[in-house]
């Protein structure tokens, strides 16, 4: 296996859930693990060096679609986060409705999204009581721990 059949597979693995994969072919075995900190170490067996490579770099996600309505005061919005790492989904299925819009109101118990995570499919529940003003995370996008999801203005 050369050096860029392994960047490669660095880059496919840093894009992936998978935490690690080992290849053996003729000249050797390749390792690669994904540690907790966006690090990937690389083992290979006949010449015993050690490669360390950055992750390639995440893009941002961007806002699902532009506010019509003027932009409310920033002071004021409480932000709905998600609770888990996973993948962000605005609807049950693909032929069921959308729980959140902006524009929505939502209540303490109200479904704002589903996070799946390990196949599981996690409700996430609003805790505030207010009006959806801005989605911040695009549908099937993968979200982190306490990463922004909703921002809500309040009921006055």
């Amino acid at each position: 296996m050369d050096l860029k059949q392994i960047h490669e597979l660095i880059k496919i693995i840093n894009k992936s859930n998978i935490g690690e994969i080992s290849i053996e072919d003729k000249d050797g075995k390749v390792t690669i693990k994904q540690k907790e900190e966006p690090v990937v170490t690389l083992a290979a067996a006949p010449s015993h060096q050690v490669y360390t490579a950055a992750p390639a770099p995440v893009a941002a996600p961007a806002p699902a679609a532009p506010a019509v309505a003027p932009a409310p005061k920033a002071d004021n919005l409480i932000t709905i986060k998600s609770p888990m790492i996973g993948t962000f989904y605005r609807r049950p299925s693909p032929d069921k409705p959308i729980f959140a819009e902006i524009g929505t109101e939502v209540a303490p118990g109200k479904v704002v999204c589903i996070i799946e995570a390990m196949k599981l499919f996690n409700e996430i529940e609003s805790e505030v009581s207010g009006t959806i003003v801005k989605i911040l995370v695009d549908d099937a996008s993968p979200v982190e721990y306490d990463q922004p999801l909703f921002l809500v203005e309040p009921t006055k």
